[in-house]
């Protein structure tokens, strides 16, 4: 039996094979097989990408509608309370009106809110709106700075 087979390794070894190369090549895959299935990958990435990155910026935008709704109610909120608007977004945070202050997810910093005053000249405080700092233009086109 291990005659045998010494014959058909002697036999694959003169026509220039190798036992290793006959088991490797068995197992493995093919360069054009590997090109294939890499270009069906980039395929579908250059699908998968740009809706990814939409539907990120979607996300960050009703996040942004919804922080400068909690944000508003809570100056109302503070004006019903008080008879004044607050003098700064922190003045909501120190009186529990909100827990704190959000960071724009446009631009990811809590500094970067606009505080618009009072249009009324006889109210008291500085906070009567707020407004996002971010530059650019929302997905159906909006300012940032307007919503």
């Amino acid at each position: 039996m291990a005659a045998g087979r010494l014959a058909a390794d002697d036999a694959n070894m003169r026509r220039g094979g190798s036992i290793g190369a006959r088991i490797a090549g068995a197992r493995g895959f093919t360069l054009i097989e590997l090109i294939v299935v890499l270009a069906i990958l980039a395929l579908l990435l250059t699908i998968a990408i740009p809706r990814y990155f939409a539907h990120v910026q979607h996300a960050k935008e009703a996040t942004l509608k919804q922080d400068l709704n909690v944000m508003r109610d809570a100056i109302d909120k503070f004006y019903g309370d008080k008879g004044r608007y607050p003098d700064n977004l922190d003045e909501l945070v120190s009186t529990r009106y909100i827990r704190e202050v959000p960071p724009d997810p446009i631009t990811d910093s809590a500094s970067t809110w606009k505080v618009l005053p009072p249009v009324d000249t006889d109210a008291k405080g500085a906070v009567y709106d707020v407004k996002s700092g971010a530059e650019g233009n929302g997905l159906d086109g909006k300012p940032y700075a307007e919503w």
